[in-house]
């Protein structure tokens, strides 16, 4: 049987967005832990299903309590859920995260949110030097069937200290991030195909994430820093 999001969910996440107070949170928290508790089945599934053709070997389900010492946005609790999931370091990189909520806002991300100093500057370094190879996977037929217009990540606003302006990669260099992202509706996420849907986008980042890992634990001369 196909575990899929349940209604609930959404329902309950609507209605703390009218309510989003201590007082009310605590008088419904059992429909909280009842919805956490299905949303948990969907998170592990998935990660089974990752587990089948990757290796993580670690699943996050995030807290719905905010932290509001540094937020304008002092509302006490988050509206949606989020799950993220680490590939095993230090041979494989990469991460993936799905996240629901309802009013059409849910997505699913993976790639690179916050690279070390040091891994960025290897990346940019191996697309300064050759970037055939990033480009021929992000412009591949079964790559961009599922991740065409979808990736994303904050930018500088030219260059790089050390890389020219108008080197032939300059739009990958001065990304920041490397984030791929897809949305979905409440229709979509409510669908009881929606965690294959999941699985298929996760599978078809593989190239890029191949990639990425093998730039990552070798030198600029090939020779690898894990062994």
């Amino acid at each position: 049987m196909s575990v899929q999001v349940p209604q609930s969910v959404f329902k309950f996440f609507k209605k703390l967005e009218k309510n989003n107070n201590r007082d009310w949170f605590n008088d419904n928290k059992p429909e909280f832990k009842a919805a956490e508790k299905e949303v948990k089945v969907f998170y592990n599934t998935v990660l089974d299903n990752l587990n089948k053709h990757d290796e993580v070997d670690k699943l996050k389900v995030f807290r719905i309590y905010r932290d509001v010492r540094f937020s304008k946005n002092k509302l006490p609790y988050k509206t949606h859920f989020g799950g993220s999931y680490n590939r095993v370091k230090p041979k494989l990189r990469g991460g993936y995260y799905v996240h629901l909520q309802p009013n059409n806002e849910s997505f699913i991300a993976t790639g690179f949110w916050q690279p070390e100093k040091e891994d960025l500057l290897r990346i940019r370094k191996e697309f300064e030097m050759d970037d055939s190879e990033i480009r021929a996977i992000l412009s591949s037929k079964d790559f961009n069937s599922i991740w065409a217009d979808h990736f994303i990540g904050d930018e500088v606003k030219s260059a790089p200290r050390g890389f020219p302006k108008d080197h032939p990669a300059i739009d990958l260099i001065k990304k920041k991030q490397y984030i791929f992202t897809k949305h979905y509706s409440d229709k979509e996420v409510l669908d009881a195909n929606f965690i294959n849907e999941i699985d298929n986008a996760f599978k078809a980042i593989r190239p890029f994430f191949d990639y990425m890992s093998d730039v990552l634990t070798t030198d600029l001369n090939g020779v690898s820093l894990i062994d």
